[in-house]
């Protein structure tokens, strides 16, 4: 497989594809299965649609890798907690109780995500053996900021309200994090063969707690993938210069970089881990010779350097399928 060879070899000979929300909302056909499917968890929650969705992509494009439709949210919903997708709001979840979310079960909590997983061993089964099933997380802090609402506005933390839920966060951080192991566990076991681990608010955390809300979870988190001889990319996302030492210390298989960290920074200073991602999705609105000039860009910063082609966070919901394809074309066949 292309995905786990640069992986996990450092392998520079080829530059494997993908794209966070390859599956989804840009895509005609997911669209006619969401307008008759309006509930989202129910949807995450459909074996058979699931997996459909998932390869949707991979019918169409020449990618390396399919990533499992699904949500990080769907951790907080085993946990108990109600989730709803409101329109042009986002995400929106129920008061967390403390208490029922402390005694949960891992027995009950496989069991409720249990459709999850056997997405992921339908979608293995239709999957070209040469192509990598990517399962994937939120990670403890990111899930933490929808758990107790930490947002103020949209990328705004609330910090009276950090401040006064302390005790929570940290009983939350520990416990949910063994949720999450043994999340990747059975989606593993289900047939994926790549981790990745968003932590989509990691730039949103106080400085001075960034080792313990960003860093520490997510080494415990890698270094369970290691003990599982799984390979893990991590996004932490926003984190500008901490990137450095999130890679020295957590030291994932790969590391994807957002849109603000520059190509040419990230080669230099992240001490030859596998790089993924970075270019950003506004560029794909763009004509054809912008989305090549700027592929370029990231293509010849990392020649002859493990790199993962991706974006610097996910699809948006109005590209152009058409230029998606031409893109991947154009990396394939780039010399």
């Amino acid at each position: 497989m292309r995905l786990t060879n640069t992986l996990i070899n450092k392998d520079s000979s080829c530059v494997p594809i993908w794209f966070m929300r390859q599956a989804g909302r840009y895509l005609p056909e997911f669209r006619k299965i969401r307008s008759s499917n309006k509930d989202f968890i129910k949807l995450c929650l459909n074996s058979e649609l699931s997996s459909e969705i998932t390869l949707q992509p991979l019918v169409r494009f020449n990618l390396d890798a399919a990533i499992i439709f699904s949500d990080i949210l769907m951790v907080p919903f085993g946990l108990g907690q109600e989730v709803n997708f409101i329109k042009n709001k986002g995400p929106v979840l129920s008061e967390l109780n403390i208490d029922n979310f402390l005694n949960n079960s891992e027995i009950n909590f496989s069991k409720k995500l249990s459709p999850v997983y056997k997405a992921i061993k339908e979608t293995r089964k239709k999957l070209n053996k040469e192509k990598s099933l990517i399962s994937f997380i939120g990670s403890p802090w990111t899930l933490i900021i929808y758990m107790l609402g930490l947002k103020k506005a949209k990328d705004v933390l609330d910090q009276n309200l950090l401040r006064a839920k302390q005790k929570e966060v940290r009983l939350i951080l520990e416990k949910i994090t063994l949720f999450l192991c043994a999340h990747i566990k059975n989606q593993v076991e289900a047939g994926a063969d790549v981790v990745q681990i968003f932590d989509s608010w990691a730039g949103l955390i106080p400085k001075d707690r960034l080792d313990e809300y960003c860093i520490q979870p997510n080494l415990k988190i890698v270094n369970f993938c290691k003990d599982m001889n799984v390979p893990t990319i991590c996004f932490p996302r926003g984190i500008k210069d901490n990137y450095v030492n999130f890679v020295n210390l957590v030291k994932p298989d790969g590391i994807n970089i957002d849109y603000e960290v520059e190509p040419e920074w990230a080669r230099k200073n992240l001490g030859g881990i596998c790089i993924q991602g970075g270019m950003k999705p506004q560029v794909l609105l763009q004509d054809n010779k912008k989305i090549f000039k700027e592929a370029e860009r990231f293509l010849k910063v990392f020649q002859d350097y493990p790199y993962i082609f991706n974006l610097g966070h996910g699809l948006l919901p109005e590209t152009d399928p058409n230029r998606v394809e031409k893109l991947i074309n154009y990396i394939k066949d780039f010399k």
